[in-house]
């Protein structure tokens, strides 16, 4: 039986004695602070591990309690853990829990009722999630996709366009949705009026997994980064299948000008090939931390003369080209040396460059950003 860091390194801190014992309360909000606690009389020290943020001490009261109070937060999502003589714990009276990767943690939000589009959930028209699966012949089996419909869809005759989100490196079909809160994001945008109403499909990138861990024939594979087939040809070769099922089980508007396609790292670099090789389907294109080049090793004639591609695609004037990259981002390179080449040869793009590197931080910020620019 294989067993998780997590798990093994909380395992090691049970038998020295000085497993914490859960909070009795989940964290308390207050304004844009959270206050947490958790009993650990046996710790030497404590501290909270929360996202955007270096470790914080927490103080101890006489009765082996740690309690901290965050700093000012800025709205959003944030994931946390406690440190407990440097072992990670959960925080056991908040059931609210994310996984990246293999990795599983807490979670809070931190809403802003003036703010239009948010990633907390808000009393607007909800829209649905379907888990579609679909046959690939370009993978050679059934895969899964996750498909956001608009509010109103399943009452409505009306056809709508369609955004392909795609995940990186790690994450699967479920990312968006669970560390995007991209359906958050679309309910509130499309319920004030910043966004427009739209059909969002969310495949796996992963063409050696059929759907998210847990959910496909591979059963209870642990999840990895990298996948024997991973950004060798063979997920761009299968959006054609994605998109015929799309196109065929949904009412989508169809052409260039009612499609987009967009992704973060890896799928930033699928979005990157995909739109480059075939400019006349994809109207909007998002690079989001994109991996540019094509790996070492990998001869593949939908990774080659990329400069001639995206030149041709982006002289047909496409209604958004969009990259947005963190200044510690371990991708700035490649983004700017691909940047440099659009400016030399004269091509139109938007730029946004953001603090902070390759995180959910900046990605969920870029999806509330480039979601009002599709389709107007």
């Amino acid at each position: 039986m294989k067993h998780s860091t997590l798990f093994n390194r909380c395992a090691l801190a049970i038998a020295l004695g000085v497993i914490a014992i859960a909070a009795t309360a989940a964290p308390v909000i207050d304004g844009n602070k959270v206050s947490l606690r958790m009993l650990a009389p046996h710790a030497r020290q404590v501290m909270l591990d929360l996202s955007q943020h270096s470790p914080i001490a927490m103080q101890r009261d006489t009765a082996g309690w740690w309690m901290v109070t965050t700093p000012q937060l800025a709205p959003g999502m944030y994931t946390y853990l406690f440190l407990v003589d440097s072992v990670p714990q959960l925080d056991l009276g908040n059931a609210f829990m994310v996984r990246d990767v293999g990795n599983v943690r807490n979670l809070i939000i931190i809403d802003d009722a003036s703010a239009p589009i948010s990633v907390a959930v808000r009393n607007v028209p909800h829209g649905n999630v379907d888990a579609a699966w679909y046959e690939s012949p370009a993978v050679g089996y059934s895969r899964r996709m996750l498909v956001y419909t608009p509010p109103g869809y399943d009452q409505s005759p009306q056809h709508y366009p369609v955004l392909y989100l795609l995940h990186g490196m790690g994450c699967d079909e479920s990312s968006w949705l669970e560390l995007g809160r991209t359906a958050q994001i679309l309910d509130n945008g499309i319920a004030s009026g910043k966004i427009e109403p739209m059909i969002v499909v969310m495949p796996n990138g992963h063409v050696d997994l059929q759907a998210t861990p847990g959910v496909g024939a591979d059963n209870m594979e642990q999840p990895g980064f990298l996948h024997k087939h991973d950004m060798e040809g063979t997920f761009e070769r299968s959006m054609a299948d994605i998109r015929k099922y799309v196109e065929t089980h949904y009412r989508t508007r169809i052409g260039k000008r009612y499609r987009a396609i967009a992704g973060l790292s890896m799928g930033g670099y699928h979005s990157l090939y995909v739109s480059a090789n075939n400019p006349d389907d994809y109207g909007y294109v998002g690079l989001f931390s994109a991996a540019i080049n094509a790996r070492t090793g990998v001869e593949v004639d939908l990774y080659k003369d990329l400069e001639n591609k995206v030149t041709t695609q982006l002289k047909q004037h496409p209604w958004l080209y969009w990259i947005g990259i963190g200044k510690d981002d371990f991708l700035y390179k490649e983004n700017a040396e691909f940047r440099a080449m659009l400016d030399r040869n004269d091509l139109h793009y938007i730029y946004h460059e953001s603090q902070g590197g390759h995180s959910w931080e900046n990605w969920r910020d870029y999806l509330q950003i480039f979601l009002p620019l599709l389709f107007k």
